[in-house]
């Protein structure tokens, strides 16, 4: 796709009743489509579990999914930890995925091609959605973006006594204890709260991300990735100096930021052409 080639989007509301609790979701969807279905993908926004929204997506990467590739975006306003601890916002976020898959038809959406993504708290929520369907067998992902992910709780040699820009020790550590409780510290916490406590990183899908050099979550990127690559997975991460967390939406004019947002537009190119998932049950080539 060439460089100035844009997609208007349609921006519609959905809800999806979760017992007694109501999963507000995002959706955009691109009115010009080169082809009848497209790739979809759930986005899922950052704030440390305790903040943040749906509406996050105008001002991050998830953005560009939509008006440079034409993607089918989905993103639920989940349950934030400062009044629903751990596993609200993962129940949320995994009922969205399952409303997604269960609705590509009508989204136009390839069933093959089915992403995940997000960034901080989102990331870190990505990696626990693509394990938590995993082991369930629910959904088979195509690719997953979890960048600049938190993930793990636990002490690192990067997230102890960081004093960085934006995200810092303090903050982190108020965010998982809010975040998990009286678990928080404990070997209670499971793969699906703090996805750095998983032990088998087979079957997850491939991956990029980046991550800046002075951030707290740099060593628990970089370990994940690793995992990832020797469980056989391609999986990518690009590294960026003097990177504090979320620099790439706070400073998006910076010729690091500008780096980093073509890269990571360059490996979703990737993704679109090369990574495929079909569904349980459903022969390869039958989502087009």
């Amino acid at each position: 796709m060439g460089k100035k080639e844009k997609y208007k989007f349609q921006i519609r509301h959905d809800k999806i009743k979760l017992g007694a609790h109501t999963v507000r979701l995002l959706i955009l969807s691109p009115l010009d489509r080169k082809t009848q279905k497209v790739p979809g993908v759930l986005w899922i926004h950052g704030g440390g579990y305790q903040a943040g929204n749906a509406h996050e997506v105008f001002f991050t990467r998830a953005l560009s999914m939509v008006k440079k590739f034409g993607m089918v975006l989905v993103t639920p306003e989940y349950r934030l930890s400062k009044r629903h601890p751990y596993p609200a916002a993962l129940n949320d976020c995994h009922a969205a995925l399952l409303w997604l898959r269960d609705h590509a038809e009508e989204l136009g959406v390839r069933t093959d091609q089915i992403m995940v993504g997000g960034e901080s708290a989102g990331g870190g929520m990505c990696v626990a959605l693509c394990m938590l369907v995993r082991d369930r067998k629910e959904v088979n992902i195509a690719f997953h973006m979890p960048l600049y992910p938190m993930l793990d709780d636990r002490e690192t040699e990067s997230n102890r006594d960081n004093h960085a820009k934006n995200w810092n020790t303090k903050k982190n550590n108020k965010a998982w204890k809010r975040y998990l409780r009286n678990s928080y510290g404990t070997d209670l916490v499971t793969r699906y709260a703090a996805p750095a406590r998983c032990k088998d990183y087979r079957g997850l899908p491939p991956c990029y991300t980046f991550v800046g050099d002075i951030e707290p979550f740099y060593d628990e990127t970089l370990t994940y990735v690793k995992h990832l690559q020797e469980a056989g997975i391609r999986a990518e991460v690009d590294v960026y100096p003097d990177f504090w967390h979320g620099y790439d939406v706070l400073v998006p004019g910076s010729e690091k930021s500008r780096q980093a947002i073509a890269k990571f537009e360059e490996k979703v190119a990737y993704a679109i052409e090369h990574d495929f998932a079909p569904q349980n049950g459903e022969p390869a080539g039958s989502a087009q």
